[in-house]
């Protein structure tokens, strides 16, 4: 046999040096995968955790709304201070808060028009002008203000003709990204963003303001729960006739126990020689349907919010017929 040469032994150890350097190559893979796997598998156990805590929180949140109904069907106030304020949760192994808010206080977008027919939506003009009348006194331009609210109408109704100063499909077609206008109740206040004329700008300004609840009725605000600073909803009502000083007057009058009805808040002296129409008199009552509850749960390094809409009244005609009930819930941040 012919000795092997030192080229070929040389030849040989390169060989075992890059099967071990590929060998070292997967191994470092395989490991870094297991990593991932074990983390990925670590955050699903964290935030199934957190949700379960979230979902207790609801239980606890429609317990509570039970009981304020229980006090009084016919009028919620700010009694036992429920409203606004965070309540913790104690969480073994982690740390959590509950906020429940009047979500009746605020333009509902779907309040634009009225389900005539089932599956049907026609505009409220009513509402229309209410809207432009808000986006006004927040510091939307009146001109801006008169096409977002005809066009946000456009979008939610069921036909595809143009109302005054609205847009439907065609102009819709003719964007840079065509779409086209839902003509069906929003689900999220984000699909006002696709409105036309509505920038992130105005967005932005109007979102404290407004909200979708699954509902396509007129806008009812309780005068119990509402803030000094959210005045501009009630002169919303009453475009071009009350200010927002008159309005936040009227709030900031409000007595220790809240109002007893509608008719005592607007025989208030604000109001007097301003009388509203009856309709629009309603728009302003004493009772609450829809709370939200905004829950933060902090598991380990994980954080999860959920935001839930409750229907204090179950699905019933009016309040104290059936139990609350959990109608929507969002997860994270809103946008």
């Amino acid at each position: 046999m012919t000795p092997h040469g030192p080229e070929e032994r040389g030849a040989a150890l390169l060989a075992v040096l890059l099967l071990v350097a590929v060998m070292a190559v997967i191994a470092a893979t395989a490991l870094d995968r297991l990593m991932l796997a074990t983390r990925i598998t670590g955050s699903a156990a964290t935030v199934d955790q957190g949700r379960a805590y979230a979902f207790a929180a609801e239980q606890i949140a429609l317990r509570r709304v039970n009981n304020l109904m229980s006090r009084d069907a016919a009028r919620l106030t700010l009694d036992g201070g429920w409203l606004g304020r965070d309540f913790t949760l104690p969480l073994p192994g982690g740390e959590g808060t509950a906020r429940l808010t009047d979500a009746n206080n605020c333009f509902n977008l779907n309040s634009l028009a009225a389900e005539v027919t089932p599956g049907k939506l026609s505009q409220r003009a009513g509402a229309v002008a209410q809207f432009a009348g808000l986006m006004k006194l927040v510091g939307v331009g009146d001109g801006e203000a008169q096409q977002i609210a005809g066009a946000t109408a456009d979008w939610i109704d069921s036909d595809s003709n143009d109302g005054p100063l609205g847009a439907e499909d065609n102009v819709y077609r003719g964007m840079p990204a065509s779409y086209l206008a839902a003509n069906r109740k929003m689900a999220d206040v984000s699909e006002l963003r696709a409105v036309r004329g509505v920038t992130p700008k105005i967005y932005a300004r109007l979102k404290p303001w407004i909200c979708v609840l699954p509902v396509a009725e007129p806008v009812k605000l309780n005068v119990n729960t509402l803030t000094p600073e959210q005045a501009p909803l009630i002169a919303m009502l009453m475009p071009g006739e009350l200010t927002v000083a008159d309005a936040r007057a009227a709030l900031a009058a409000r007595p220790a126990g809240g109002y007893g009805s509608s008719v005592r808040f607007w025989e208030g002296r604000i109001f007097e020689g301003r009388k509203p129409s009856q309709d629009v008199a309603e728009q302003a009552g004493v009772n609450s349907r829809w709370l939200a509850l905004t829950t933060h749960v902090k598991v380990g390094d994980g954080v999860l919010t959920a935001r839930s809409l409750i229907d204090a009244n179950g699905g019933a005609a009016a309040a104290g017929q059936a139990s609350p009930v959990i109608v929507r819930r969002d997860w994270g941040e809103s946008d």
